[in-house]
């Protein structure tokens, strides 16, 4: 009885499902049922979204077989969270279907008029209603309270989830508080009409509908948008599906695309390029549907993160549930193909990698792959990226090559292959660092023509223009740096005992390239003294340009670890010292005579760099101006990003404004300091969305693409690049009275650059506006066939490359620091087509592995667990990895001095640059070797054993 008691129980909580996760609210439910464990309420609590979290719970509580009671425990949980609706439901005490209906429009209504509620509604004096009228709980009013920004959207999402009757209290209280512009325009009531009593629902909600409708129907640039709390179905991709509402420029700019053309949408950051995209590919879907023709759209961008912004917050926004959405990235786990992603779903976001990939394997014959026939339509974001070399441009060559082919295909009447319709989105083409105008139109021209557009498309964004004040802080240089001037000594004693001669001053740009260079030639030479000498100089370079941007005792530290590392470099795993040279012996002692001085100075605030001095002013000033600041800061390095963040930390002057830093930086491995995950950029990104941070300290990687939310002042710190950086930077900063402002470092030159880059973008706009006025068939001739052919010219080349291919045993590796030979390429064999390994025995002499909490990476069937070194220096040569079971030493050959036929290479920094094919891993042989050894050992155990006993 008891059994098929809890199995109808269980029954009506699944019918309801679809209505209970609209009205639990998880955060006061949870805690409440006894019966799951800590980790269920913690992974409950952790999904994202309300609607998925009260799912997630609902599952808990069904999957298992739990203790007599449970169902009574479930409902009280409901009741006493404030969700007595819920509870109702959960136990069959279903309101009519007119009642049913009725609430859905009120909701419905909520939705509709939510930009009116959030602008005019005073949350706070509505809470406290609210709670006395017993619509919301003590736990509602508590969150609400707790909420820094969106207290009324926080407030909505807890009203439409109240006890029955909750949309006439509501209208009631408005009228309490006096929101009377409020109660009118959600009663549906004239402005001349008197208070009184609620009209009927149908009266009160069809007015809205034809609103809505007119607003739809005359482009008004008004999207109707919903609190997370209120749209509960639209966190797990079930809403209806949303109106996407463009303003009149975005119209103007998509017009073309609509029509079939391929195109550039040229437009600022910040003004909804994204959105005309989103707009485009479902009018590109809707018209092929009802055409009977295919459809199926890939977006493409070119960094991971943009993968899940452009996913989550565009286009399933927008496109679900009428059609299925996908992502996919290089940090995706996929359960299926990426050719059978793109079968099953109408449009995928992706990394463009990812594409070309899968239409190289189409033509490889590796597997089935994907075609560009297979697709109706290519989204192309940041596509001033498609150029010479990039992965754009290699799926443009495809298309290009493509197209041509039809057309001699047409003229032979063959049946030709459909291609894609092209639409590229970028804020600015650039100038390809031309200086005149005709070079200009030349590398814009280029980029049209690579992307098969018809024209680039611009708008006047008119009322919608957000032009950020711009200034310029310039600074002195200082009159005395006694931290610098340590370590321009300890620099020239280093000259003086390598018999080195600069020619550059100690700390700048050409002094970098001159050791960078210096550096490759003592490789190759296999001078060992000057190779050290030149690699501790590079660092004390590093330090001094570091004391320029950031603080002296942040310069102090980074040579002070330094130089710990090195010394951990000079013991081995078992404590013992390896062998120091007299070199190296030198320059440890030269550091540590110096080190207390460097100290002390560093400490003293008197003889700071004037560049941090001035960005704190700045920081101040527009923290002081603004009730909720939020800006961002651009800077150049890694290093001074997270630098930057921690002085910002430790400055009680800004704890005293709530300034609230965090440094956003990029995800690849080219530098020295860790980067950040996908998942820890989201999270910050996150925070400062949500108003957690206010102040984000970021390298160009928060520059292009990444949707970052409006802030009201943009500070570059010494950091000018190109006026496609610059165009990305401004566009940041999107409040009405945003600040730009360029603080100078000395030495920078960067007013000077930052006016360069005013000239260029001037140049870029009348380029582009002469463009749009050209027949696109002109510079398709020209530049198409040139690009074309330029393809077939890499691609012979490559292949010849291919057919030369030198013989492993022509590659020699030698140990980059202390000379010894380490293997030859017959030693080295290929995992994944990536990972080169030397597992023999010869090998597994000369080096040592030390352990590498940066390395602690898990990627599929391997893992990192820590680096290998070379037994007689210490040197780096690259990771131990965990491949299946085996241990495998993988090289880095960015670490060794390589031969190649007897010719010394001064650099090489990825395997690719070799013209070496190495044999394919042979993971039977090993694991045999290992499973025989392993026998092995247990026989001479149970032999050891026996003689014991």
């Amino acid at each position: 009885m008891d059994t098929n008691t809890d199995e109808v129980r269980k029954r009506l909580i699944e019918t309801f499902r679809p209505q209970l996760k609209n009205l639990i609210k998880t955060e006061q439910v949870v805690h409440r049922i006894h019966f799951l464990t800590e980790e269920q309420k913690e992974q409950i609590l952790h999904q994202n979204g309300d609607l998925r979290a009260a799912d997630r719970l609902i599952t808990e509580v069904l999957k298992a077989q739990h203790e007599p009671g449970w169902f009574r425990v479930f409902v009280d949980a409901l009741e006493q969270g404030g969700c007595e609706r819920a509870a109702k439901y959960a136990e069959g005490q279903i309101p009519s279907a007119e009642q049913e209906a009725d609430n859905d429009l009120y909701v419905e209504l909520i939705r509709i008029l939510f930009p009116s509620l959030l602008d005019k509604m005073d949350a706070a004096d509505v809470c406290v209603h609210c709670y006395s009228s017993k619509l919301i709980t003590d736990a509602d009013k508590d969150i609400v309270k707790a909420e820094p920004r969106n207290k009324a959207s926080k407030l909505l999402g807890r009203i439409v989830k109240g006890p029955e009757g909750w949309f006439s209290t509501f209208l009631n209280i408005l009228r309490q508080t006096e929101h009377n512009e409020l109660y009118k325009l959600l009663s549906g009531q004239s402005v001349n009409e008197q208070h009184g009593e609620s009209k009927p629902l149908h009266a009160v909600f069809l007015p809205y509908s034809s609103i809505h409708i007119h607003l739809l129907n005359n482009s008004c640039p008004c999207v109707l948008c919903v609190p997370d709390e209120c749209d509960s179905r639209a966190e797990a991709g079930e809403s209806p599906k949303k109106q996407i509402v463009l303003r009149d420029y975005q119209m103007e700019v998509a017009r073309p695309a609509l029509e079939g053309k391929n195109i550039i949408v040229c437009l600022p950051t910040g003004s909804g390029k994204t959105r005309v995209a989103v707009y485009i590919t479902k009018e590109h879907l809707d018209q092929r549907k009802k055409q009977g023709l295919p459809a199926k759209v890939i977006v493409l961008v070119n960094k991971v993160p943009l993968v899940e912004q452009l996913y989550s917050e565009e286009f399933l926004k927008f496109l679900k549930p009428t059609y299925k959405v996908e992502r996919v990235s290089g940090n995706s786990e996929l359960k299926i193909s990426f050719p059978e992603i793109v079968k099953r779903y109408d449009v995928v976001v992706c990394t463009a990698q990812i594409l070309e990939n899968s239409l190289e394997r189409a033509v490889s014959g590796e597997d089935e792959g994907v075609h560009l026939s297979d697709l109706s339509l290519i989204v192309i974001d940041e596509c001033h990226h498609t150029q010479k070399g990039g992965v754009y441009n290699h799926i443009m060559m495809r298309f290009l090559t493509q197209k041509h082919k039809n057309k001699r295909l047409e003229k032979e009447r063959k049946k030709t292959k459909p291609l894609p319709q092209i639409l590229g989105l970028t804020a600015s083409p650039g100038v390809g660092g031309a200086t005149k105008m005709s070079k200009t139109e030349e590398h814009i021209l280029r980029i049209c023509a690579n992307l098969d557009a018809s024209t680039i498309m611009t708008a006047n964004l008119g009322q919608y223009r957000k032009e950020s004040e711009k200034k310029v802080e310039s600074i002195e240089a200082r009159k005395a740096d006694p931290f610098g001037d340590v370590i321009k000594k300890i620099m020239n004693e280093i000259h003086e005992h390598a018999g080195l001669n600069p020619g550059h001053e100690c700390g700048s740009q050409t002094y970098e390239q001159w050791v960078v260079q210096t550096e490759r030639d003592a490789v190759k030479e296999g001078n060992e003294n000057v190779r050290d000498c030149v690699d501790h100089l590079k660092q004390y370079n590093t330090g001094l340009q570091m004391s320029n941007t950031i603080r002296m005792c942040d310069a102090f530290s980074f040579l002070n670890s330094f130089y710990e590392d090195e010394k951990k470099k000079k013991t081995s795993p078992d404590g013992e010292a390896i062998n120091t040279t007299d070199t190296e012996r030198f320059l440890f002692t030269l550091f540590e005579g110096n080190k207390d001085k460097l100290m002390e100075l560093a400490k003293n605030p008197e003889y700071e760099n004037s560049s941090l001095s001035k960005l704190r002013t700045t920081i101040l000033q527009e923290f002081t101006r603004r009730n909720n600041a939020r800006g961002i800061i651009f800077t150049k390095t890694r290093r001074s990003a997270i630098a930057l963040a921690q002085w910002v930390q430790d400055n009680p002057k800004f704890g005293d404004l709530i300034v609230n830093a965090a440094y956003l930086i990029g995800g690849g491995d080219q530098s020295d300091v860790k980067p950040m995950t996908s998942a820890e950029q989201k999270d910050v990104l996150k925070k400062f969305g949500n108003g957690e941070i206010n102040l984000l300290i970021a390298t160009t990687v928060a520059e292009e693409g990444l949707d970052i939310a409006a802030c009201n002042f943009v500070i570059r710190y010494g950091l000018v690049t190109n006026e496609i950086s610059m165009i990305q930077a401004r566009g940041r900063g999107r409040a009405e009275d945003s600040t730009y402002t360029l603080v100078e470092i000395e030495g920078s030159n960067v007013a000077e650059k930052e006016t360069v880059n005013e000239y260029r973008i001037n140049m870029m706009n009348k380029a582009i506006a002469k463009i749009r006025g050209l027949n696109p068939n002109d510079y398709e001739k020209r530049f198409q066939i040139q690009a074309i052919m330029e393809t077939r010219l890499r691609v012979k080349k490559s292949k010849q490359k291919g057919i030369s291919n030198s013989s492993p045993s022509e590659l020699k590796l030698i140990c980059r620091k202390c000379n010894i030979a380490v293997c030859t390429g017959d030693d080295i064999e290929i995992i994944e087509n990536m990972h080169r390994v030397n597992l023999s025995p010869q090998f597994s002499k000369l080096f040592m592995v030390k352990e590498n909490n940066t390395l602690r990476e898990r990627h599929l069937d391997y893992e990192t667990n820590g680096s290998i070194a070379c037994n007689e220096c210490g040197n780096p040569w690259g990771s131990m990895m965990h491949y299946r079971g085996i241990d495998c030493p993988c090289l880095h050959v960015k670490n060794f001095a390589v031969t190649l036929n007897g010719k010394k290479i001064s650099k090489c920094a990825k395997w690719s640059e070799l013209p070496v094919k190495f044999r394919a891993f042979d993971y039977a042989l090993y694991a045999s070797q290992l499973a025989s050894n392993s026998d092995e050992e247990d026989e001479d155990e149970e032999e050891e054993e026996e003689e014991i006993e």
